[in-house]
Protein backbone atom coordinates (compact mmCIF):
# COMPACT_ATOMS: atom_id res chain seq x y z
CA UNK A 1 0.00 0.00 0.00
CA UNK A 2 1.21 3.14 -0.95
CA UNK A 3 1.56 5.68 2.38
CA UNK A 4 -0.02 9.01 1.90
CA UNK A 5 3.41 11.20 3.04
CA UNK A 6 5.06 9.52 0.13
CA UNK A 7 2.32 10.46 -2.90
CA UNK A 8 3.12 13.97 -4.52
CA UNK A 9 1.45 16.75 -3.26
CA UNK A 10 -1.47 18.37 -5.41
CA UNK A 11 -1.67 22.47 -4.87
CA UNK A 12 -5.33 23.35 -3.88
CA UNK A 13 -5.37 24.90 -7.00
CA UNK A 14 -5.69 21.76 -9.00
CA UNK A 15 -7.36 19.80 -5.83
CA UNK A 16 -10.05 21.81 -5.84
CA UNK A 17 -10.42 22.90 -9.56
CA UNK A 18 -14.10 22.62 -10.64
CA UNK A 19 -15.57 19.17 -12.51
CA UNK A 20 -18.78 20.08 -13.21
CA UNK A 21 -20.91 23.48 -13.96
CA UNK A 22 -22.48 23.42 -10.32
CA UNK A 23 -18.85 23.50 -8.40
CA UNK A 24 -17.86 26.98 -10.24
CA UNK A 25 -17.74 29.62 -7.73
CA UNK A 26 -19.59 33.05 -8.96
CA UNK A 27 -20.45 32.47 -12.25
CA UNK A 28 -24.12 32.32 -12.34
CA UNK A 29 -25.17 33.64 -15.81
CA UNK A 30 -22.17 31.55 -17.69
CA UNK A 31 -23.66 28.57 -15.96
CA UNK A 32 -27.14 29.02 -16.33
CA UNK A 33 -26.71 29.61 -20.21
CA UNK A 34 -24.36 26.85 -20.70
CA UNK A 35 -26.87 24.38 -19.13
CA UNK A 36 -29.66 25.62 -20.80
CA UNK A 37 -27.83 25.63 -24.19
CA UNK A 38 -26.74 21.72 -23.63
CA UNK A 39 -30.29 20.85 -22.29
CA UNK A 40 -31.81 21.92 -24.86
CA UNK A 41 -29.69 21.18 -27.81
CA UNK A 42 -28.45 24.40 -29.23
CA UNK A 43 -24.76 24.48 -28.64
CA UNK A 44 -22.67 27.16 -30.64
CA UNK A 45 -19.85 25.76 -32.86
CA UNK A 46 -17.04 27.98 -30.75
CA UNK A 47 -17.04 29.87 -27.27
CA UNK A 48 -14.66 33.02 -26.35
CA UNK A 49 -14.31 33.01 -22.59
CA UNK A 50 -12.63 35.81 -21.43
CA UNK A 51 -11.69 37.06 -17.88
CA UNK A 52 -8.94 37.53 -15.60
CA UNK A 53 -6.05 35.37 -14.32
CA UNK A 54 -7.10 32.61 -12.78
CA UNK A 55 -10.60 33.13 -12.83
CA UNK A 56 -12.18 29.66 -14.00
CA UNK A 57 -11.66 29.84 -18.00
CA UNK A 58 -9.91 26.83 -18.80
CA UNK A 59 -11.21 24.95 -16.11
CA UNK A 60 -14.73 26.34 -18.09
CA UNK A 61 -13.72 25.02 -21.20
CA UNK A 62 -12.89 21.80 -20.38
CA UNK A 63 -16.09 21.23 -18.01
CA UNK A 64 -17.93 22.09 -21.47
CA UNK A 65 -15.59 19.54 -23.46
CA UNK A 66 -17.01 17.09 -20.43
CA UNK A 67 -20.24 17.91 -21.01
CA UNK A 68 -20.75 17.33 -24.59
CA UNK A 69 -18.56 13.73 -24.45
CA UNK A 70 -20.20 12.52 -21.38
CA UNK A 71 -21.26 8.87 -22.28
CA UNK A 72 -22.71 8.23 -18.39
CA UNK A 73 -21.49 4.93 -16.09
CA UNK A 74 -23.90 2.65 -18.32
CA UNK A 75 -21.91 4.15 -21.80
CA UNK A 76 -25.34 5.31 -22.93
CA UNK A 77 -25.85 8.92 -22.02
CA UNK A 78 -26.09 12.05 -24.24
CA UNK A 79 -24.32 15.43 -23.55
CA UNK A 80 -25.40 16.36 -20.02
CA UNK A 81 -24.31 19.57 -17.71
CA UNK A 82 -23.50 17.26 -14.59
CA UNK A 83 -20.68 15.14 -16.59
CA UNK A 84 -20.62 11.48 -14.52
CA UNK A 85 -16.66 11.72 -13.95
CA UNK A 86 -16.22 7.90 -14.16
CA UNK A 87 -17.12 6.77 -18.02
CA UNK A 88 -14.33 6.67 -20.07
CA UNK A 89 -14.30 9.98 -21.95
CA UNK A 90 -14.82 12.20 -18.40
CA UNK A 91 -11.78 10.35 -16.97
CA UNK A 92 -9.43 10.74 -19.99
CA UNK A 93 -10.18 14.73 -20.44
CA UNK A 94 -9.75 14.81 -17.05
CA UNK A 95 -6.14 13.42 -17.18
CA UNK A 96 -5.54 15.37 -19.79
CA UNK A 97 -5.06 12.27 -22.47
CA UNK A 98 -8.30 12.28 -24.15
CA UNK A 99 -7.11 12.35 -28.26
CA UNK A 100 -10.56 14.25 -29.08
CA UNK A 101 -9.81 17.18 -26.88
CA UNK A 102 -7.21 18.96 -28.08
CA UNK A 103 -5.43 21.96 -25.76
CA UNK A 104 -3.34 24.46 -27.63
CA UNK A 105 -1.49 26.95 -25.98
CA UNK A 106 -1.31 29.91 -28.76
CA UNK A 107 1.07 32.09 -26.62
CA UNK A 108 4.17 28.65 -27.96
CA UNK A 109 2.13 28.64 -31.17
CA UNK A 110 1.56 31.77 -32.30
CA UNK A 111 2.59 31.13 -36.03
CA UNK A 112 0.19 30.20 -38.97
CA UNK A 113 2.07 26.69 -39.25
CA UNK A 114 0.48 25.16 -36.08
CA UNK A 115 -3.50 26.46 -36.99
CA UNK A 116 -2.97 24.61 -40.36
CA UNK A 117 -2.06 21.51 -38.06
CA UNK A 118 -5.14 21.90 -36.52
CA UNK A 119 -7.26 22.55 -39.91
CA UNK A 120 -5.79 19.93 -41.10
CA UNK A 121 -7.03 17.28 -38.47
CA UNK A 122 -10.87 19.13 -38.10
CA UNK A 123 -11.56 17.18 -40.81
CA UNK A 124 -11.41 13.73 -39.27
CA UNK A 125 -14.21 12.28 -37.12
CA UNK A 126 -13.45 11.82 -33.09
CA UNK A 127 -12.05 9.04 -32.14
CA UNK A 128 -14.01 7.73 -29.47
CA UNK A 129 -15.76 10.60 -28.17
CA UNK A 130 -18.59 12.34 -29.42
CA UNK A 131 -17.64 15.81 -30.48
CA UNK A 132 -13.55 16.77 -31.15
CA UNK A 133 -12.96 19.43 -28.94
CA UNK A 134 -10.19 22.44 -29.85
CA UNK A 135 -9.59 24.26 -26.83
CA UNK A 136 -7.09 27.21 -27.71
CA UNK A 137 -5.62 28.78 -24.76
CA UNK A 138 -4.43 32.73 -24.52
CA UNK A 139 -5.59 32.71 -28.18
CA UNK A 140 -5.31 36.82 -28.33
CA UNK A 141 -1.67 35.67 -28.66
CA UNK A 142 -1.70 34.59 -31.95
CA UNK A 143 -0.74 36.17 -35.13
CA UNK A 144 -2.75 38.34 -37.65
CA UNK A 145 -1.92 35.36 -40.55
CA UNK A 146 -2.98 32.53 -38.07
CA UNK A 147 -6.52 34.44 -37.17
CA UNK A 148 -6.88 34.76 -40.74
CA UNK A 149 -5.99 30.96 -41.51
CA UNK A 150 -8.42 30.07 -38.76
CA UNK A 151 -11.45 32.32 -40.21
CA UNK A 152 -13.16 30.13 -42.89
CA UNK A 153 -12.76 26.91 -40.48
CA UNK A 154 -14.28 28.49 -37.93
CA UNK A 155 -17.55 29.87 -40.01
CA UNK A 156 -18.10 26.32 -40.92
CA UNK A 157 -16.54 24.11 -38.89
CA UNK A 158 -17.87 19.98 -39.41
CA UNK A 159 -20.48 18.94 -37.11
CA UNK A 160 -18.14 16.98 -35.06
CA UNK A 161 -16.33 19.99 -33.88
CA UNK A 162 -16.33 22.41 -31.11
CA UNK A 163 -13.71 25.51 -30.76
CA UNK A 164 -13.17 27.42 -26.92
CA UNK A 165 -10.82 30.13 -27.23
CA UNK A 166 -10.32 31.67 -23.56
CA UNK A 167 -8.06 34.68 -23.51
CA UNK A 168 -7.63 37.53 -20.64
CA UNK A 169 -7.26 40.25 -23.23
CA UNK A 170 -9.92 39.97 -25.83
CA UNK A 171 -9.87 42.88 -27.11
CA UNK A 172 -6.31 41.52 -29.00
CA UNK A 173 -9.02 39.34 -30.81
CA UNK A 174 -9.68 40.33 -33.97
CA UNK A 175 -13.81 41.29 -34.47
CA UNK A 176 -13.99 38.17 -37.42
CA UNK A 177 -12.89 35.60 -34.91
CA UNK A 178 -15.60 37.20 -32.42
CA UNK A 179 -18.72 37.80 -34.61
CA UNK A 180 -17.96 33.95 -35.02
CA UNK A 181 -18.40 32.65 -31.35
CA UNK A 182 -20.36 32.68 -28.38
CA UNK A 183 -18.81 35.21 -26.02
CA UNK A 184 -18.71 34.89 -22.20
CA UNK A 185 -17.13 36.95 -19.74
CA UNK A 186 -16.32 35.54 -16.19
CA UNK A 187 -16.51 37.85 -13.63
CA UNK A 188 -14.18 38.42 -10.20
CA UNK A 189 -15.61 36.98 -7.62
CA UNK A 190 -16.55 39.62 -4.72
CA UNK A 191 -15.03 39.54 -1.49
CA UNK A 192 -18.06 37.65 0.32
CA UNK A 193 -17.75 34.74 -1.97
CA UNK A 194 -14.11 34.61 -2.19
CA UNK A 195 -14.09 34.57 1.51
CA UNK A 196 -16.65 32.41 1.99
CA UNK A 197 -15.36 29.77 -0.89
CA UNK A 198 -11.51 30.07 0.93
CA UNK A 199 -13.19 28.94 4.15
CA UNK A 200 -14.41 25.75 2.57
CA UNK A 201 -11.35 24.60 0.98
CA UNK A 202 -9.75 25.37 4.66
CA UNK A 203 -12.60 23.38 6.33
CA UNK A 204 -11.76 20.86 3.82
CA UNK A 205 -8.06 20.73 4.65
CA UNK A 206 -8.69 21.11 8.31
CA UNK A 207 -6.87 23.99 8.69
CA UNK A 208 -8.04 26.80 11.01
CA UNK A 209 -7.96 30.28 9.53
CA UNK A 210 -9.07 33.60 11.21
CA UNK A 211 -11.55 35.41 9.84
CA UNK A 212 -9.60 38.25 9.27
CA UNK A 213 -6.97 36.24 7.98
CA UNK A 214 -9.37 35.20 4.96
CA UNK A 215 -10.37 39.09 4.72
CA UNK A 216 -6.61 39.73 4.06
CA UNK A 217 -6.36 36.20 1.58
CA UNK A 218 -9.33 37.50 -0.14
CA UNK A 219 -8.15 40.96 -0.81
CA UNK A 220 -4.52 40.13 -2.10
CA UNK A 221 -6.36 37.82 -4.63
CA UNK A 222 -8.33 40.42 -6.38
CA UNK A 223 -11.24 38.31 -7.63
CA UNK A 224 -9.12 35.20 -8.78
CA UNK A 225 -9.92 32.14 -7.54
CA UNK A 226 -6.86 30.65 -8.15
CA UNK A 227 -4.48 33.26 -6.86
CA UNK A 228 -6.67 32.93 -3.72
CA UNK A 229 -6.24 29.24 -3.38
CA UNK A 230 -2.75 29.57 -4.32
CA UNK A 231 -2.63 31.97 -1.39
CA UNK A 232 -4.27 30.11 0.93
CA UNK A 233 -1.87 26.86 0.05
CA UNK A 234 1.15 28.90 1.27
CA UNK A 235 -0.31 30.81 4.38
CA UNK A 236 -1.65 26.98 5.43
CA UNK A 237 2.25 25.95 5.10
CA UNK A 238 3.20 29.49 6.76
CA UNK A 239 0.85 29.15 9.53
CA UNK A 240 1.66 24.92 9.96
CA UNK A 241 -1.97 24.79 10.12
CA UNK A 242 -3.32 27.76 12.17
CA UNK A 243 -3.41 31.19 10.26
CA UNK A 244 -3.81 33.85 12.23
CA UNK A 245 -4.57 37.73 10.31
CA UNK A 246 -0.56 38.72 11.47
CA UNK A 247 0.98 35.44 10.05
CA UNK A 248 -1.02 36.77 6.66
CA UNK A 249 0.80 40.08 6.41
CA UNK A 250 3.58 38.66 7.50
CA UNK A 251 3.53 36.39 4.44
CA UNK A 252 2.19 39.15 2.11
CA UNK A 253 4.61 42.32 3.17
CA UNK A 254 1.26 43.92 4.42
CA UNK A 255 0.63 46.52 7.09
CA UNK A 256 -1.79 46.19 9.88
CA UNK A 257 -5.15 48.33 8.16
CA UNK A 258 -5.72 49.62 11.44
CA UNK A 259 -1.80 50.95 11.28
CA UNK A 260 -2.67 51.97 7.73
CA UNK A 261 -5.65 53.82 8.93
CA UNK A 262 -3.30 55.60 11.74
CA UNK A 263 -0.95 56.46 9.33
CA UNK A 264 -3.59 58.12 6.65
CA UNK A 265 -4.90 59.99 10.03
CA UNK A 266 -1.06 61.58 10.96
CA UNK A 267 -0.40 62.67 7.29
CA UNK A 268 -3.93 63.92 7.04
CA UNK A 269 -3.51 66.13 10.32
CA UNK A 270 0.33 67.48 9.44
CA UNK A 271 2.01 65.17 12.46
CA UNK A 272 4.52 64.14 9.82
CA UNK A 273 7.08 63.61 13.03
CA UNK A 274 4.84 61.35 13.74
CA UNK A 275 3.59 59.84 10.93
CA UNK A 276 7.53 58.99 9.55
CA UNK A 277 7.84 57.11 13.07
CA UNK A 278 4.70 54.81 11.90
CA UNK A 279 6.03 54.04 8.97
CA UNK A 280 9.49 53.17 10.08
CA UNK A 281 8.17 50.99 12.70
CA UNK A 282 5.88 49.08 10.13
CA UNK A 283 9.12 49.00 8.05
CA UNK A 284 10.77 47.14 10.63
CA UNK A 285 8.14 44.61 10.74
CA UNK A 286 8.31 43.92 7.55
CA UNK A 287 5.83 45.45 5.56
CA UNK A 288 7.02 46.56 1.92
CA UNK A 289 6.87 50.56 1.73
CA UNK A 290 5.28 49.54 -1.68
CA UNK A 291 2.76 48.10 -0.38
CA UNK A 292 1.96 50.88 2.52
CA UNK A 293 1.39 53.12 -0.58
CA UNK A 294 -0.48 51.23 -2.28
CA UNK A 295 -2.73 50.64 1.34
CA UNK A 296 -3.18 54.23 1.75
CA UNK A 297 -4.45 54.71 -2.31
CA UNK A 298 -6.91 51.69 -1.65
CA UNK A 299 -8.06 53.88 1.77
CA UNK A 300 -8.11 56.61 -0.08
CA UNK A 301 -10.43 55.46 -3.18
CA UNK A 302 -12.23 53.83 0.01
CA UNK A 303 -13.03 57.09 1.75
CA UNK A 304 -14.07 59.19 -1.83
CA UNK A 305 -16.43 55.88 -2.52
CA UNK A 306 -17.93 56.43 1.32
CA UNK A 307 -17.71 60.11 -0.03
CA UNK A 308 -20.26 60.02 -2.65
CA UNK A 309 -21.79 56.53 -1.83
CA UNK A 310 -21.87 56.06 1.90
CA UNK A 311 -23.08 52.40 1.64
CA UNK A 312 -19.69 51.74 0.29
CA UNK A 313 -18.67 51.67 4.14
CA UNK A 314 -19.95 48.10 4.38
CA UNK A 315 -16.88 46.50 3.29
CA UNK A 316 -16.79 42.56 4.47
CA UNK A 317 -12.93 42.92 4.35
CA UNK A 318 -12.83 45.67 6.83
CA UNK A 319 -13.14 45.48 10.38
CA UNK A 320 -16.29 47.16 12.40
CA UNK A 321 -13.49 49.69 14.22
CA UNK A 322 -11.85 50.24 10.58
CA UNK A 323 -15.64 51.07 9.52
CA UNK A 324 -16.17 53.51 11.77
CA UNK A 325 -13.11 54.84 11.78
CA UNK A 326 -13.28 55.39 7.97
CA UNK A 327 -17.16 56.89 8.21
CA UNK A 328 -15.18 59.33 10.53
CA UNK A 329 -12.47 59.99 7.80
CA UNK A 330 -14.72 60.80 5.20
CA UNK A 331 -16.90 63.30 7.17
CA UNK A 332 -13.81 65.16 7.94
CA UNK A 333 -12.07 65.10 4.55
CA UNK A 334 -13.45 67.27 1.75
CA UNK A 335 -13.52 65.60 -1.98
CA UNK A 336 -10.80 68.36 -2.96
CA UNK A 337 -8.34 66.79 -0.89
CA UNK A 338 -9.38 63.54 -1.41
CA UNK A 339 -8.88 64.07 -5.01
CA UNK A 340 -5.49 65.58 -4.30
CA UNK A 341 -3.90 63.00 -2.03
CA UNK A 342 -5.17 60.02 -4.85
CA UNK A 343 -2.89 61.94 -7.22
CA UNK A 344 0.08 62.35 -5.19
CA UNK A 345 0.06 58.64 -3.61
CA UNK A 346 -0.28 56.95 -7.56
CA UNK A 347 2.78 59.67 -8.34
CA UNK A 348 4.61 58.49 -5.26
CA UNK A 349 4.08 54.93 -6.26
CA UNK A 350 5.53 55.71 -9.26
CA UNK A 351 8.77 57.02 -7.87
CA UNK A 352 9.33 54.79 -5.16
CA UNK A 353 9.22 51.96 -7.32
CA UNK A 354 12.30 53.32 -9.59
CA UNK A 355 13.70 55.10 -6.27
CA UNK A 356 17.22 53.41 -5.08
CA UNK A 357 15.39 52.80 -1.78
CA UNK A 358 11.46 52.49 -1.36
CA UNK A 359 11.36 53.45 2.11
CA UNK A 360 13.42 56.52 1.42
CA UNK A 361 10.73 57.15 -1.40
CA UNK A 362 7.53 56.42 0.75
CA UNK A 363 9.35 59.14 3.59
CA UNK A 364 9.24 61.42 1.46
CA UNK A 365 5.62 61.05 -0.36
CA UNK A 366 4.16 60.85 3.18
CA UNK A 367 6.11 64.36 3.34
CA UNK A 368 4.56 65.94 0.33
CA UNK A 369 1.30 64.78 1.88
CA UNK A 370 1.52 65.80 5.35
CA UNK A 371 2.69 69.65 3.65
CA UNK A 372 -0.59 69.77 1.55
CA UNK A 373 -3.02 68.49 3.43
CA UNK A 374 -4.00 71.71 5.31
CA UNK A 375 -3.59 73.73 2.00
CA UNK A 376 -6.91 75.30 0.76
CA UNK A 377 -8.19 75.01 -2.29
CA UNK A 378 -9.35 77.05 -5.13
CA UNK A 379 -12.28 78.44 -3.77
CA UNK A 380 -11.64 78.78 -0.32
CA UNK A 381 -8.54 81.58 -2.03
CA UNK A 382 -11.00 83.16 -4.23
CA UNK A 383 -13.21 83.57 -1.33
CA UNK A 384 -10.68 84.96 0.71
CA UNK A 385 -9.42 87.65 -2.03
CA UNK A 386 -13.15 88.69 -2.66
CA UNK A 387 -13.36 88.88 1.27
CA UNK A 388 -16.23 86.45 1.80
CA UNK A 389 -14.38 84.18 4.54
CA UNK A 390 -13.66 81.09 4.66
CA UNK A 391 -15.73 78.13 3.11
CA UNK A 392 -18.89 76.98 5.14
CA UNK A 393 -18.54 75.03 7.05
CA UNK A 394 -14.60 75.55 8.07
CA UNK A 395 -13.22 75.37 11.48
CA UNK A 396 -12.89 78.64 13.52
CA UNK A 397 -9.20 78.43 13.40
CA UNK A 398 -6.44 76.77 11.25
CA UNK A 399 -4.50 73.87 12.58
CA UNK A 400 -0.56 73.91 12.63
CA UNK A 401 1.46 72.43 10.00
CA UNK A 402 3.88 70.20 9.94
CA UNK A 403 6.67 72.76 10.16
CA UNK A 404 4.91 73.97 13.89
CA UNK A 405 3.81 77.25 12.49
CA UNK A 406 0.28 77.50 11.45
CA UNK A 407 -1.12 77.01 8.08
CA UNK A 408 -1.34 80.66 7.39
CA UNK A 409 -2.12 80.58 3.49
CA UNK A 410 -4.43 83.40 3.13
CA UNK A 411 -5.61 82.38 6.62
CA UNK A 412 -7.95 79.95 5.22
CA UNK A 413 -9.19 77.08 7.37
CA UNK A 414 -8.16 73.56 5.82
CA UNK A 415 -10.69 71.17 5.59
CA UNK A 416 -9.82 69.20 8.35
CA UNK A 417 -9.72 70.30 12.04
CA UNK A 418 -6.10 68.15 12.94
CA UNK A 419 -6.68 69.38 16.79
CA UNK A 420 -8.50 71.67 19.06
CA UNK A 421 -7.90 75.21 18.29
CA UNK A 422 -6.60 76.20 22.02
CA UNK A 423 -4.31 73.26 21.68
CA UNK A 424 -2.37 73.79 18.61
CA UNK A 425 -2.75 77.90 18.38
CA UNK A 426 0.79 79.80 17.99
CA UNK A 427 1.81 81.04 20.94
CA UNK A 428 0.78 84.68 21.55
CA UNK A 429 3.72 86.99 20.33
CA UNK A 430 3.82 91.05 20.52
CA UNK A 431 2.41 92.68 17.07
CA UNK A 432 5.33 93.68 15.25
CA UNK A 433 4.84 96.81 12.22
CA UNK A 434 7.08 96.88 9.29
CA UNK A 435 6.42 100.10 7.44
CA UNK A 436 7.43 99.10 4.42
CA UNK A 437 8.72 96.06 1.56
CA UNK A 438 12.14 96.74 2.36
CA UNK A 439 11.53 96.23 6.34
CA UNK A 440 9.78 92.92 5.73
CA UNK A 441 13.08 91.70 3.63
CA UNK A 442 15.64 93.21 6.31
CA UNK A 443 13.30 91.37 8.80
CA UNK A 444 13.38 87.98 6.87
CA UNK A 445 17.57 88.58 6.41
CA UNK A 446 17.57 89.03 10.49
CA UNK A 447 15.93 85.90 10.83
CA UNK A 448 18.55 84.01 8.78
CA UNK A 449 15.66 82.95 5.93
CA UNK A 450 18.33 83.23 3.50
CA UNK A 451 16.14 81.38 0.35
CA UNK A 452 13.10 83.91 1.21
CA UNK A 453 15.77 87.04 1.03
CA UNK A 454 16.69 85.88 -2.62
CA UNK A 455 13.20 85.48 -3.77
CA UNK A 456 12.03 88.30 -2.22
CA UNK A 457 15.08 90.13 -3.36
CA UNK A 458 15.37 89.01 -6.95
CA UNK A 459 11.92 87.13 -7.92
CA UNK A 460 8.91 89.35 -6.15
CA UNK A 461 7.82 92.43 -8.23
CA UNK A 462 5.80 94.41 -5.02
CA UNK A 463 2.18 95.57 -5.99
CA UNK A 464 0.74 96.78 -2.60
CA UNK A 465 2.08 96.87 0.77
CA UNK A 466 0.15 97.69 3.95
CA UNK A 467 0.18 96.05 7.74
CA UNK A 468 -1.42 92.80 7.51
CA UNK A 469 -1.67 92.80 3.83
CA UNK A 470 0.78 92.38 0.73
CA UNK A 471 0.32 92.28 -2.69
CA UNK A 472 2.76 90.48 -5.00
CA UNK A 473 3.87 89.46 -8.67
CA UNK A 474 6.49 86.56 -8.62
CA UNK A 475 8.52 85.93 -11.02
CA UNK A 476 8.61 82.36 -12.96
CA UNK A 477 11.74 81.20 -10.82
CA UNK A 478 10.03 82.21 -7.58
CA UNK A 479 8.56 79.17 -5.65
CA UNK A 480 5.36 77.97 -6.28
CA UNK A 481 4.67 77.67 -1.90
CA UNK A 482 5.76 81.42 -1.89
CA UNK A 483 2.37 82.92 -0.65
CA UNK A 484 2.07 79.94 1.83
CA UNK A 485 5.15 80.06 3.29
CA UNK A 486 5.80 84.17 3.51
CA UNK A 487 1.94 84.18 5.08
CA UNK A 488 2.96 81.54 7.54
CA UNK A 489 6.77 83.24 8.34
CA UNK A 490 4.81 86.50 8.52
CA UNK A 491 2.19 85.14 11.42
CA UNK A 492 5.28 83.48 13.27
CA UNK A 493 7.76 86.92 13.32
CA UNK A 494 5.28 89.49 13.64
CA UNK A 495 2.52 87.95 15.49
CA UNK A 496 -0.23 88.77 13.54
CA UNK A 497 -1.90 87.43 10.21
CA UNK A 498 -1.15 88.55 6.79
CA UNK A 499 -3.32 88.20 4.11
CA UNK A 500 -0.35 87.11 0.87
CA UNK A 501 -1.99 87.24 -2.57
CA UNK A 502 -0.65 86.70 -5.76
CA UNK A 503 -1.68 89.32 -8.11
CA UNK A 504 -1.17 89.79 -11.82
CA UNK A 505 -0.46 93.79 -12.45
CA UNK A 506 3.00 94.87 -13.38
CA UNK A 507 4.04 96.58 -9.93
CA UNK A 508 7.51 97.85 -8.57
CA UNK A 509 10.30 96.56 -9.88
CA UNK A 510 12.06 94.27 -7.84
CA UNK A 511 14.23 95.28 -4.96
CA UNK A 512 17.07 93.69 -7.14
CA UNK A 513 16.44 95.81 -9.86
CA UNK A 514 16.47 98.53 -7.82
CA UNK A 515 19.70 98.06 -6.43
CA UNK A 516 21.44 97.20 -9.66
CA UNK A 517 20.09 100.54 -11.14
CA UNK A 518 21.62 102.32 -8.07
CA UNK A 519 24.62 100.69 -8.41
CA UNK A 520 25.35 101.65 -12.27
CA UNK A 521 24.53 105.32 -11.00
CA UNK A 522 27.42 105.09 -8.70
CA UNK A 523 29.38 103.23 -10.61
CA UNK A 524 29.10 105.95 -13.29
CA UNK A 525 29.44 108.66 -11.11
CA UNK A 526 32.70 107.54 -9.66
CA UNK A 527 34.14 106.55 -13.32
CA UNK A 528 33.96 110.52 -13.78
CA UNK A 529 35.36 112.20 -10.63
CA UNK A 530 38.80 113.30 -11.13
CA UNK A 531 40.54 111.45 -8.66
CA UNK A 532 39.33 107.82 -9.97
CA UNK A 533 40.45 109.45 -13.14
CA UNK A 534 43.68 110.40 -12.09
CA UNK A 535 44.34 106.60 -10.47
CA UNK A 536 43.15 105.29 -13.84
CA UNK A 537 45.48 107.19 -16.11
CA UNK A 538 48.80 106.40 -13.43
CA UNK A 539 48.03 102.65 -13.67
CA UNK A 540 46.77 101.80 -17.31
CA UNK A 541 45.21 98.25 -17.58
CA UNK A 542 43.46 98.50 -14.37
CA UNK A 543 39.55 98.22 -13.58
CA UNK A 544 36.96 99.28 -11.28
CA UNK A 545 35.60 97.06 -9.59
CA UNK A 546 32.88 98.34 -6.73
CA UNK A 547 31.84 101.50 -4.73
CA UNK A 548 31.98 101.95 -1.00
CA UNK A 549 30.99 104.80 0.88
CA UNK A 550 33.89 107.23 1.65
CA UNK A 551 35.68 106.69 5.34
CA UNK A 552 36.93 109.90 7.29
CA UNK A 553 40.24 109.66 6.44
CA UNK A 554 40.06 108.83 3.03
CA UNK A 555 41.73 112.16 0.92
CA UNK A 556 39.23 114.54 -0.22
CA UNK A 557 41.50 116.89 -2.73
CA UNK A 558 43.45 115.79 -6.08
CA UNK A 559 47.12 116.46 -4.72
CA UNK A 560 46.82 114.01 -1.46
CA UNK A 561 45.23 111.28 -3.57
CA UNK A 562 48.30 111.98 -5.91
CA UNK A 563 50.64 111.98 -2.79
CA UNK A 564 49.81 109.04 -1.33
CA UNK A 565 49.92 107.24 -4.37
CA UNK A 566 53.35 108.30 -5.10
CA UNK A 567 54.33 107.67 -1.24
CA UNK A 568 52.63 104.04 -2.06
CA UNK A 569 54.22 100.82 -2.83
CA UNK A 570 54.09 99.38 -6.27
CA UNK A 571 50.61 98.05 -7.04
CA UNK A 572 51.09 94.46 -8.76
CA UNK A 573 47.43 93.13 -8.48
CA UNK A 574 45.36 94.87 -11.68
CA UNK A 575 41.64 95.28 -9.75
CA UNK A 576 41.65 98.21 -6.97
CA UNK A 577 38.41 98.81 -5.13
CA UNK A 578 38.29 102.52 -5.41
CA UNK A 579 35.90 104.42 -2.72
CA UNK A 580 32.85 107.03 -3.66
CA UNK A 581 33.90 110.48 -3.05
Amino acid sequence: MTDATTMPYRVLARKYRPADFSALVGQEALVRTLTNAIASGRVAQAFVLTGVRGIGKTTTARIIARGLNCIGPDGQGGATTSPCGVCANCIGIAEDRHPDVIEMDAASRTGVDGIRDLIDGVRYLPVQARYKVYILDEVHMLSTAAFNALLKTLEEPPEHVKFVFCTTEIRKVPITVLSRCQRFDLRRLDAETMIRHLGWVAGQEHAEVAPEALALLARAAEGSVRDGLSLLDQAIAHGAGAISADQVRDMLGLADRGQVVDLFDLVMKGQIAEALAALRTQYDRGADPLAVIQDLLELTHWLTRIKVAPDAVDDVTAAETERARARELARSLSMPVLSRTWQMLLKGLGEARVAPSAIAAAEMVLVRLAYAADLPGPADLIRQLQGQGAAPGAGPAAPRGPSGGASAALSVVPRMQAQPAAAVAPAAAPTMVLKDYPALVELARQKNAALLVNTLVNHVHLVRFEQGRLELRPTAAAPRTLGNDLAQRLRDWTGQTWVVALSEERGNPTLGEVMADESARKREAALNHPAVQAVLAAFPGIEMVSVKPLKPETPESLAEVEDALAAAPPVEDDEIDLLED
